[in-house]
């Protein structure tokens, strides 16, 4: 028999999981475990991702967790950098190397380095890295100080991030801290927490339960989007996942989620929760932007552009701003008359975690 429920259940079930409804008590490294991924390309909008999920928290609690190892910062999907828990960033990193992008002819007569080359190539980065983190200049020199990698001082200099991220998917390094604003990179292995690269398809049915843990009810083409893979490969790994996972109909769909979470799918009340989360949150990239039940199609420029979003009962409402000690809101017509008693809330709730005061105004686009 298969599960029915709505859209308006599953998001509200959703944002349990999100810990936005009711807002969770996890620790740093819980909310991104809950989340499986955080994005960090904007350091200031992954920690805010993470506080705005926690009932109290600190400035500078992310940070603090990657200095102590707790959390790793490292490119994974769609190029992005992203927080992971050392488990699941072992996973998603798996993925990542299984592609072998390195190896695509373009890759090869680009940087003059053919498959061969690399296990030298990510030998001398490891050893530049022994001592401690090191700038991307350092590790440039350090490493095209050896005669067979002194051309790649040109990748170093203009391209530095696409040569070094195979490094991070075979597990070599991750990002350290950040110095005079600008990364730097250290040794995974030196970190007691690292236990390395599962296998591939071990990888991907890990990566693929918690994604359905965190946005189910999901398609497979939900799947596809995160992980990258292609249809063949999401279906092996969802296959993996045996009677683990189930089949849910939503509003005429068919979709999936974990049959363990089939009972409280179905218990939870639909909400009316409001939420204000910052820039490429994962609450609209775990779906991605084009999930119209999130995001709606008319809005979707707008949310990818790194706006930082309201979210009503699941839904993308508006979106809001900081100018000096102004919160302004910009809420979307289409959602019906403005929830003024809960933007109120969610703005005194956004001045705590910022600590400073805010004076909302809003208004109707």
């Amino acid at each position: 028999m298969v599960e029915r429920t709505s859209w308006p259940q599953a998001l509200a079930w959703r944002m349990r999981r999100h810990l936005l409804d009711p807002i969770g008590t996890e620790s740093v490294e819980g909310v991104v475990r809950r989340l499986g991924a955080v994005q960090a390309q904007v350091a200031a909008s992954a920690e805010l991702a993470v506080r705005l999920r926690r009932q109290r928290s600190k400035p500078g609690e992310v940070t603090r967790a990657l200095a102590e190892g707790r959390l790793i910062k490292a490119w994974v999907m769609r190029g992005a950098v992203h927080l992971l828990t050392h488990d699941d960033g072992a996973a998603y990193l798996a993925l990542m190397a299984a592609k072998r992008q390195w190896e695509l002819p373009s890759w090869q007569s680009f940087y003059g380095l053919a498959p061969r080359d690399w296990p030298l190539f990510r030998a001398a980065a490891r050893e530049a890295l022994a001592d401690g983190p090191l700038s991307t200049r350092e590790l440039g020199a350090a490493v095209t100080a050896r005669p067979e990698f002194r051309h790649l001082g040109f990748a170093f200099a203009e391209h530095a991030s696409t040569i070094l991220k195979p490094l991070f998917w075979q597990g070599d390094v991750s990002f350290g801290p950040t110095r005079d604003g600008r990364p730097t990179f250290q040794r995974l292995d030196g970190n007691p927490r690292w236990k390395g690269l599962p296998e591939p398809d071990e990888a991907g049915t890990r990566v693929v339960e918690s994604y359905f843990r965190a946005y189910g009810p999901a398609t497979i083409n939900h799947v596809r989007y995160w992980t990258g893979a292609g249809q063949k490969r999401a279906q092996a790994w969802m296959a993996g996942l045996g009677d683990r996972l189930a089949a849910v109909e939503i509003e005429g769909e068919r979709a999936y989620a974990l049959s363990e979470d089939l009972r409280e799918l179905a218990a939870t009340p639909t909400t009316t929760a409001l939420r204000l989360l910052p820039g490429y949150d994962q609450w609209v990239l775990g779906p991605g932007t084009a999930d119209s039940r999130v995001v709606p199609p008319a809005r979707r420029t707008l949310v990818s552009r790194q706006a930082h979003i309201v979210v009503l009962g699941g839904v993308v409402t508006g979106t809001w701003a900081l100018t000096d000690d102004q919160l302004t809101v910009a809420w979307f017509a289409e959602a019906g008359p403005v929830p003024r008693r809960a933007l109120a809330e969610e703005g005194e709730r956004l001045a705590t975690i910022l600590n400073r005061p805010l004076q909302p105004a809003i208004r109707t686009v």
